[in-house]
This record gives structure tokens, C-alpha cells and sequence, in this order.
């Protein structure tokens, strides 16, 4: 799930969602042609309203490529951006229960499933522009596709993304930090070491709650490498072990001052500033964050694997991917005046996004086939992860459906970086939840 790079403050924010509350009422207004219906539309002008992440180069530049080829490809069509603003699709939901969805929308699959249940989203399964994307896969991405539920509600861009550690190399040299940090005590000294000498040790955006719960994922799957998969069956009605454990490193972690006593109240703009500008030892993010951070600190940054309780686990465990692949993408309203048009354009953009960070950006980690060279110059980490993680990928972790026990690892995995709030009270917590939904 991609939703980290929010460039607009809780000022616009409140802005955005009060413009689409007054809109209330007026659904679908940009997608309401040239006067034309879609079924007489001829080559009259179809508007569509495109709700899309297009917060920086990583996400604007892939959207913006792909509606210049849509212009190539289905000239008649107008795309209307709305900005996707970075506060967990909350404005998405909110235009649902307002009636007033764009046409179509990227948004991950928590949300699709929430959307699914107030008719909110399309399905795709009949489409014969399902069929031909299904067709365009890479192999073993069919996940970020296919729904658990076997139905397709979105068209997605990228591969199955994941979560890896960022550090500033120069900062660890000049403090006396052996790499790579291969164990949660090795983790925490660092913190100590980075806190004395005043950096934030980890600089984290901790209030979006997913980075949080991506963060106590990645403990998790040092011993767990299905993930929170491993919770989302029938009968586990106590957290494993490796849950347990994970919860007590992250909150002994957080006791060692890894990270900011407000990170809570810290957004991503905030967070990766600090990293970027030399202030933070640490940062933690999806693998997207690669071409932002090399861009802004050059061959200063790299990243590490996710630490272990010791060092024979970290060898044993560091090939484990922080990553699911969940269906996300590009969707489509049911309530779209321009249903059938819409549905070509959500796939399309989706394949020419991914066209454009294959191509472009040199990531493999796209969901469509692309047949185009990689360019020549990709970025050292990417290319790492390239040469050295892809191929020796051992497991992903596994997707979790149950969104009544995602909300309670979200809120709890977020509770562990305030204090006063210990590992024995997210456990019980945890428990709470899956004995009433396992």
C-alpha cells in the first residue's frame, strides 16, 4: 500500500474536504461530457475526474506520463486531477458518503474493501479489459489483481512493494555506527548513540498509522515471514509469539529514544525533511522512497535489512520481504456517467504508469509487463535491490483481509511510540480483537 508522500498540509486539507462537502450534490459533475451520454458520446469530449496520488516526482511524473499517452491513444478523453491527499483515503471516504466520487481513483485495498460495502466501487470482472490486463501480468503479482475474494476491483500499477530502513551512512560514520545493524540491540544503541550526539534517530511519519503498523511488520517477519497473514485465519485467538516478541522490541526501541517523542504529530513532509536535511540517522519508508532520498543525499544514503533478536535470525531471516501484495489500483465508480470509458482509462493508466517507472525510473517492481529497455542509470540502492534482494526473496508476507483487526494493529502499533502505553497493553488489546473476530 503507497501512501506516503503527502505534500499538502491539514490547512488544505480541511480545504479539500470542505469544497468536496459543498460539492455534495453534484456527483459526478466532471464526468458529465460535452452533453453527451457515453452511449452517443461519438468523439464528443468525455471528462473524467481522476482521483490520483501526485505528490512528487515518484507519483506525479508516472501519473503525468500516462495521461500524455492517454492523449495519443484516446484523444476524446479529458482528465480532471484531484490530488489525493495523504490522510488514509479519509477525503475518498468522505466523497462516498457525500455521493460524490470521482470516476475513477487509486486507493489501497482496506479501502476497497470498505468502498465494496457501500457500493462505491466497480467491479471489473466481467470487463474485457480485465481480461487483457490479466493477460499483461508479471509472474506472481496476480495478488495485487485478484482479490482474496477472487473479484477484481482495481488496476494496479506496481508490484508487491515493501518497507525497508533508510540510514545516512555519513551521520553513522561520524557517530560510531557499525552496519550493517543486524539485531534489535544493536538497534537501540544505535538510537542512544545518535540521540547523545542530537539526531532524531528514526525519523518516522507516524501520523499515518500504516508506517507504524509497517514498521512492527517488519519486526514481525523476522520470525513470522507470513506476516500478519499468519492472524488473519480462523481460531488464532491470541497473538503468536512473534507477535509478542515484536511488540516488546518496538516498545523497547521506542524506551531507547529511536524515535522523536512527536513523532506522532509528525507527517511525512516533516519526517523525511529531517532525514534529508542531515538532522535524523534513520528513516523508514517503501522501497519507492529510493529515488527521493538518492536525489537529496546522494551517495550518503542507503538501506538495511529489518533487524532480529540476534544475528543467527538476521541471517536466517533478512531475505524476508516487508511487503504484501493486496489489490490496489486504479477503480472505478459505479456511479460514473462515462462507466465503459472509464474503465479502459483506469487500466490504461495503470499500464502506462508502470510503463513509466520501468522505463524511467528503472523499477522492476511493476505489475503490467513492460516492453521497454531499463535506462542506464538507476539508482545505486534500486540497483541493489535489484542484484541482491529480489533474487534471493525467500517469502512475502501474506495479505491481511480482516479490516476489524488491521484497525487494531494500526491504532496499537501506533500507541507503542507514546508512553505510557506498554507491549502487555497492545497484546491485550491484539487479543481483544482476534478472539471476536477469529
Amino acid at each position: 500500500m503507497k501512501m506516503n508522500r503527502n505534500r499538502f498540509s491539514a490547512i488544505l486539507l480541511t480545504l479539500t474536504l470542505s469544497i468536496g462537502l459543498t460539492a455534495c450534490g453534484s456527483n459526478n459533475s466532471a464526468s458529465s461530457g460535452s452533453g453527451n451520454s457515453e452511449g452517443n458520446a461519438g468523439n464528443s469530449t468525455i471528462k473524467l475526474k481522476v482521483y490520483a496520488q501526485h505528490f512528487d516526482e515518484d507519483t506525479s511524473k508516472p501519473f503525468d506520463y500516462a495521461v500524455e499517452q492517454l492523449k495519443k491513444e484516446m484523444p476524446n478523453v479529458q482528465i480532471e486531477l484531484d490530488p489525493a491527499v495523504q490522510d488514509g483515503y479519509q477525503k475518498l471516504k468522505t466523497y462516498a458518503a457525500t455521493g460524490n466520487m470521482p470516476d475513477i481513483y487509486f486507493t489501497d485495498w482496506p479501502t476497497l474493501q470498505t468502498l465494496s460495502k457501500s457500493k462505491n466501487v466497480e467491479l471489473l470482472d466481467d470487463y474485457e479489459t480485465t481480461s487483457e490486463f490479466k493477460k499483461s501480468l508479471n509472474p506472481g503479482v496476480d495478488s495485487r489483481l485478484v482479490a482474496p475474494d477472487n473479484h477484481v476491483y482495481a488496476y494496479p500499477d506496481t508490484g508487491i512493494e515493501f518497507q525497508i530502513i533508510y540510514y545516512n551512512k555519513s551521520i553513522f560514520d561520524k557517530v560510531g555506527i557499525q552496519t550493517p545493524i543486524k539485531t534489535f540491540d544493536q538497534m537501540a544503541d544505535a538510537a542512544k548513540k545518535l540521540k547523545d550526539d542530537g539526531y532524531v534517530p528514526m525519523s518516522i511519519f507516524a501520523k499515518e498509522k500504516w508506517i507504524t503498523t509497517a514498521f512492527y511488520n517488519g519486526l514481525v517477519t523476522r520470525e513470522q515471514p507470513e506476516g500478519f497473514g499468519a492472524v488473519d485465519q480462523k481460531g488464532v485467538k491470541e497473538l503468536p509469539e512473534a507477535f509478542v516478541t515484536a511488540a516488546q522490541q518496538m516498545k523497547k526501541l521506542q524506551e531507547a529514544g529511536l524515535f522523536d517523542a512527536n513523532a506522532t504529530n509528525t507527517n511525512y513532509d516533516q519526517a523525511s525533511s529531517l532525514f534529508y536535511q542531515g538532522k535524523a540517522g534513520m528513516f523508514v519508508n517503501g522501497q519507492w522512497e529510493i529515488y527521493s532520498s538518492q536525489e537529496k543525499l546522494g551517495d550518503q544514503v542507503d538501506w538495511m535489512y529489518w533487524p532480529a533478536k540476534d544475528e543467527a535470525t538476521y541471517e536466517q531471516s533478512k531475505y524476508f520481504i516487508n511487503g504484501a501484495g493486496s489489490p490496489a489500483g486504479y477503480a472505478v465508480s459505479p456511479s460514473s456517467k462515462n462507466k465503459e470509458t472509464a474503465v479502459k482509462v483506469a487500466a490504461f493508466l495503470a499500464s502506462k504508469s508502470a510503463e513509466y517507472r520501468y522505463s524511467q525510473l528503472g523499477s522492476p517492481i511493476v505489475a503490467p509487463k513492460v516492453d521497454k529497455p531499463i535506462p542506464a542509470n538507476v539508482p545505486a540502492m534500486m540497483q541493489r535491490i535489484v542484484n541482491e534482494l529480489l533474487p534471493n526473496a525467500q517469502k512475502y508476507a501474506l495479505l491481511l483481509n480482516n479490516t476489524a483487526i488491521q484497525n487494531a494493529i494500526n491504532d496499537n502499533t501506533q500507541n507503542l511510540l507514546v508512553g505510557g502505553f506498554s507491549a502487555d497493553d497492545f497484546v491485550k488489546n491484539l487479543n481483544r480483537a482476534l478472539d471476536k473476530e477469529n
